[in-house]
Order: structure tokens, then C-alpha cells, then sequence
């Protein structure tokens, strides 16, 4: 089934408006927003267009200034039209933060494709699905892919494969570098008019002469994204031109100070809701510059904030625990940051303590803040504002979405201050899920007020003024002989011990109590287990945390699995844990 063919939900307004404290922090103007009706690559060209002589972006000794993104955003639309690619097609790019992978995803959005962005290093088989599952018909990919790649598309509808390479746009030095020592790695593509490269594939399309600009309304589809579904199993989060101009258009007014000065480092990855937008997009729509970094390395990090000097950090925990952590970074002044922003997982209220002092330590004048926001409503939904702040919440809704606390599995609305299940409505919120109807109408509810509501599956808490609190995953809530226990309360408790630097929380099962809570702890660098640590850490917890709420069983371990993104894998840890259990019967207990 071709995307066309589908039925989305489409958001044609607030029909009925919902209760918007947090609104007296903004501006009248900016309570609600109206969304041009233009596609993803028309609203960056009338935005670009203001700043063509300032840099766009920086990759490895190349940059390349708004005018020249444009053209090479143009040859890109020219060559994905001479090679036969339609309106509402399915382009699959599978790369790491490069030039060519942006080129080529605004070059499709130009002409009405749709782009959906996968991770270059999905093992053999998991490539195979998602290019039969969205129906691809071409894909533009890194080399790196080439060797999984070359093996399954006979098997799929994809009709012609493009190569990018991370080298493409380094400036000579840099690729000479490259070629010696990771690029001799990589199996070199077997090159036909099934398998192009870059180069090739952009000199194609130089002999099309006709329009690109396919125009397209607000509400089609424009770009595919990943997610984890109830089941486990991937989905397609499909998201409209309106959905991600609204965030765009919310970026502006809720990062005020965001301008053609500022520099970011692009190092969350785009094919990633929250890279792709807030690290890239916003930033081409102020006219910043990006600095592309394809692969992220901890201990490099003092090398890229004394180059670069970036106004604006976005990452996820990893990033700024990597910050914390490199030794180098020492001397080096943070005085010209303006924001400091982290996504995904959230961070314990002594750690962003931690952090905003590391930051005045190094000159900084910004504070860290963190959001909440999810894929299915693009990035951000909510923001720990400059002019709307809360210490240990993730901020106000931004401006034009709407929050919901609801008692979960239900739509009734809970008092503020009630813990329930946080819902979004707005014009970010997505279409849907592609071709899986069952998903999207489990997550998209049309409540009794006549609006569309996301419902999340977190858990959080919205107060009087506004300000939400984010508890974490529905499914990671612990029920335990009738009690609801939050992990994310006790990891609070656990990483207030001077020694420990990570801790995390999930439920395992209990013969009788259903379900205890699990501690899984790191230790700082040069701490060890031992017997007494154990008694001081369970002592930690009986003062803290309500009897139900202690650890029952606890496990120490040099590292937690992190997704590709730097989140907790908390998939991974219950696979681990089911898996011990079937072995030893249960885990070490204190």
C-alpha cells in the first residue's frame, strides 16, 4: 500500500479549547499559531532567502552558505526527478549527520516525495523490513550500509540505490585522512545504473529541465520517522509539512534568543525526530549555522567546543554526562552558550543541579533545560522556558499545543497536581502510524471536547500554573501488591550517594507482590561493590522512600545499554532480566 492510499488523521484546529494556564507566560500573539500552508522546503526557502551570503553549514574543513544549500538542494530535486521519482514515493535514507543525506532529504520534499530516515547501522534483516514495509522505491544510503544493502534489494521494491559517503563534502585534507583510515574499511559499492553514487547520481539529474517545486498542502505527508510500538515492534510515525513548521514556527518564540549568530553542533542524529528538527531545521530558519558531526566522540568533546565555540547545545543525558566528564574540558570558557538543551530521557534534579554548576564554573550565563516531547508530535512539546521556569519540571507546553493529565486508559481529565498520562493535541501532532491502523487508533483519541489527542504513554504531572512534571513511562510504573511505585523517585534517592553515577529502576516479577522494583547501579570511576556501599545505599532508600518502594533486588554493572540515541535501553535491560530469571531464578538481593 502506497502512502496516498492511506487515511490519516488531519488537524484542522481546536474545536473546543482546552484549559491553558501556562498561556499567561506567553504573549497574546504567540498563544496560538497559525501555520502556513506551504511544504517543509518552501518555508525554509522563504526563511533562507534572508541569509544567503550567511554559513548554513560546516562539515570538516567544507561550508557551504544558504545560497549554496539551495542549489545543492535543487540539484537534488533535479536528479530524484530524472530518476522517475513521484509525488507521495517512499525515498528511504539511511546516513549519519552528512550534507548529502540533507540535501536529499529537502530535495524530496521539494518535489512531493516522502522521506523516511532510517539508521545506517540496522542489521541486515531489520534493513530489509523497513524498506518492504513503507514500500521504498529508492534509497539513498552510506557506504557503510553497502554490504547489507547488496544483499537484500533484490527482495524489496527499491529500484535504484544511491551511495553517499561520509568523505563526499571534506575539504581535501580531511578526506585524504578518511580514505586511510576508516574509509579502507568499507566495501567499495559494485557501481551500475542499479547502484549510482552521489556524484553520478547528481549529474543525471542536471540534464532535467522542467519545474522541481511540486507543491503540496500542509497536511500531506512529508517524512517518515521511527518508533518503538506497545508490541515491541518498529513504526513508522508519519508526519505532515504543517507538523513540522508548527514546530518550527514554536521554536522561534519559545528560543527567542535564536539567531543568524548562532553556532550548533549537529551531533543528535537526523534520523532522529529531535535531531533533525531542533538541532537542524530550527536552525536553517533563523539563518544559524550547523556544524554537521557524523559520529560523536565523548572524548573529543573538548576539541569541538574549543573549534567551534557553539551558542547552542542539543543533546540527549549521554552528551552532556560526556561533557561532565572529559577532563580536558577544564580551562575551556563556556561564556558564549545561550542554550543548553536536553531531550529524551530526563535528568534527575541533582544532576541538572550538578550541570548548571559545571556550567557557571565555565562562564556560562545560560542554565541547563530540559523538555519533554516525543517523535509522534515531531520533538518538543514542552520546554523549561528563559521566562517560564520551574526548577524540577520540563517547563510549559509550547505555544499552540495543549496538555492533558489523564487517568491512564481512559480520556477523563485528572486534577492538577494527580500524577496520569500526559496527552498532546495540537498542529504538531502526527497523522499517524503508516499502515497500522490498530496503532494509530490506540495512541489518537478524539476526546469529549472534539479535539485530537495524543496520548503519550508517560506519565507526569501538570500544576495550577502549568508547569509539567515528567515521572516517566507508563510502562515502566511499578505496581507492587496494589501500590504504584515510581522508578524514576527512587533513582532520585539512589544518585544521591557521593559514589554512585547512575541508577535505574524497573519492576520484576514477585510471586505474590506482582511486581518489585530492580536497581540497576553504576558506580563513579575507581568505586567497587562492596558490603558496606550495599548497606548505605538500602539505607539511603529506607530513609527516603516508602517501605513498598525499596529495591528488592539490585545489580551492579560497569555500564547501562543505551539506544542509539543515548537513551536507557529499558527493552534491552527486561530482555536481560527475563532471560536471568528463566537461568538463576531471581537477581542478587541485599
Amino acid at each position: 500500500m502506497g502512502i496516498l492510499d492511506m487515511k490519516f488523521f488531519r488537524f484542522i484546529g481546536i474545536k473546543k479549547k482546552p484549559k491553558a494556564p501556562w498561556e499567561k507566560f506567553y504573549r497574546r500573539k504567540h498563544r496560538t499559531i497559525i501555520v502556513p500552508d506551504e511544504t517543509i522546503y518552501e518555508y525554509l526557502k522563504r526563511h533562507a532567502d534572508k541569509y544567503l551570503d550567511h554559513v548554513a553549514i560546516e562539515y570538516y574543513g567544507t561550508k557551504y552558505t544558504y545560497q549554496e544549500l539551495l542549489d545543492q538542494i535543487e540539484k537534488s530535486a533535479k536528479a530524484f526527478k530524472s530518476a522517475g521519482i513521484r509525488k507521495g514515493d517512499v525515498v528511504s535514507i539511511l546516513s549519519a549527520n552528512t550534507p548529502e543525506a540533507l540535501f536529499a532529504f529537502y530535495g524530496l520534499n521539494k518535489i512531493g516525495a516522502v522521506a523516511n530516515m532510517l539508521h545506517p547501522l540496522l542489521s541486515e534483516n531489520e534493513m530489509k523490513q523497513a524498506l518492504k514495509q513503507y514500500s521504498t522505491v529508492m534509497v539513498v544510503a552510506m557506504d557503510v550500509t553497502y554490504s547489507k544493502l547488496k544483499n537484500i534489494l533484490n527482495d524489496t521494491e527499491v529500484y535504484q540505490t544511491i551511495i553517499i559517503s561520509a568523505k563526499n563534502s571534506m575539504n581535501i585534507f580531511y578526506k585524504l585522512g578518511y580514505s586511510f583510515t576508516q574509509g579502507r574499511k568499507i566495501e567499495r559499492p559494485n557501481y551500475s545504473s542499479k547502484v549510482l553514487s552521489w556524484k553520478e547520481f547528481i549529474k543525471n539529474g542536471s540534464k532535467y529541465q522542467k519545474e522541481t517545486l511540486r507543491h503540496t498542502k500542509k497536511d500531506f505527508p512529508a517524512l517518515i520517522l521511527q518508533s518503538g510500538g506497545s508490541t515491541g515492534t518498529p513504526k513508522g510515525i508519519v508526519l505532515s509539512n504543517g507538523n513540522v513548521n508548527a514546530a518550527t514556527i514554536q521554536s522561534k518564540i519559545a528560543l527567542p534568543d535564536l539567531n543568524k549568530e548562532d553556532v550548533i553542533l549537529g551531533i543528535m542524529p537526523i534520523f532522529h525526530g529531535f535531531g533533525l528538527e531542533v538541532s537542524i531545521n530550527d536552525a536553517f530558519n533563523v539563518g544559524a549555522k550547523v556544524v554537521l558531526i557524523p559520529l560523536f566522540k565523548a572524548n573529543e568533546f573538548d576539541k569541538l567546543l574549543t573549534k567551534y565555540k557553539p551558542s547552542v547545545l542539543v543533546g540527549v543525558p549521554t552528551l552532556f554526562e560526556a561533557m561532565m566528564n572529559n577532563p580536558r574540558i577544564g580551562s575551556i570558557k563556556l561564556d558564549q552558550l545561550k542554550y543548553v538543551i536536553t531531550g529524551g530521557d530526563s535528568f534527575h534534579k541533582q544532576k541538572v543541579e550538578k550541570i548548571n554548576e559545571f556550567l557557571h564554573q565555565h562562564g556560562a550565563k545560560t542554565n541547563f533545560t530540559q523538555g519533554y516531547g516525543m517523535t509522534e508530535a515531531v520533538a518538543a512539546v514542552s520546554f523549561d522556558l528563559k521566562y517560564a521556569s520551574k526548577p524540577g519540571t520540563v517547563g510549559i507546553p509550547w505555544p499552540g499545543t495543549y496538555v492533558q493529565i489523564v487517568k491512564p486508559g481512559t480520556d477523563e481529565e485528572v486534577p492538577y497536581g494527580e500524577a496520569g498520562e500526559i496527552c498532546i493535541s495540537g498542529p504538531t501532532v502526527m497523522l499517524g502510524y503508516y499502515d497500522n491502523e490498530k496503532e494509530t487508533n490506540e495512541a489518537l483519541h478524539i476526546h469529549k471536547d472534539g479535539n485530537i489527542w495524543l496520548h503519550s504513554g508517560d506519565i507526569g504531572v501538570m500544576d495550577e500554573e502549568g508547569f509539567i512534571t515528567y515521572k516517566q513511562r507508563l510502562k515502566r510504573m511499578i505496581v507492587t501488591s496494589g501500590y504504584n511505585v515510581y522508578p524514576n523517585q527512587i533513582e532520585d534517592v539512589l544518585e544521591k550517594h557521593p559514589v554512585v553515577l547512575n541508577a535505574f529502576v524497573l519492576g520484576v516479577p514477585h510471586p505474590y507482590k506482582v511486581e518489585v522494583p530492580k536497581a540497576y547501579i553504576v558506580l563513579k570511576k575507581g568505586y567497587r561493590e562492596n558490603e558496606l556501599l550495599k548497606q548505605e545505599l538500602l539505607e539511603l532508600c529506607q530513609k527516603n522512600l516508602a517501605k513498598y518502594a525499596i529495591p528488592k533486588e539490585w545489580e551492579f554493572r560497569k555500564s547501562l545499554p543505551k539506544t542509539v540515541v543515548g537513551k536507557i535501553d529499558f527493552k534491552k535491560l527486561q530482555e536481560e532480566n527475563r532471560k536471568k530469571r528463566e537461568e538463576n531464578g531471581k537477581g542478587k538481593t541485599l
